[in-house]
């Protein structure tokens, strides 16, 4: 199955009908990283991140399980759970 999110000039397209339900995805663009998922009711959801850090330790990876689990390890981390 292809990646329902890519990035371009034109900015960030997403292709809701390749993304499975409850599953988080990724990408980087303009130095910022992109979460978005498609909730049970098929919505969709975004969020950004800007935080230098977290950017950079996300372009590194290379796989989506590295990067949940660098997402995993930052809320920890930061103590953001509450």
């Amino acid at each position: 199955m292809d990646y329902p999110l890519s990035t371009g000039k034109d900015g960030i397209k997403i292709k809701p009908e390749k993304m499975e339900s409850e599953k988080l995805y990724h990408c980087v663009y303009n130095d910022k990283v992109f979460l978005v998922y498609k909730d049970e009711q098929h919505f969709l959801n975004c969020y950004e991140i800007e935080e230098k850090e977290l950017v950079d330790m996300i372009k590194l990876s290379s796989t989506p399980d590295e990067v949940q689990k660098i997402l995993e390890d930052y809320i920890k981390k930061q103590n953001l759970k509450h």
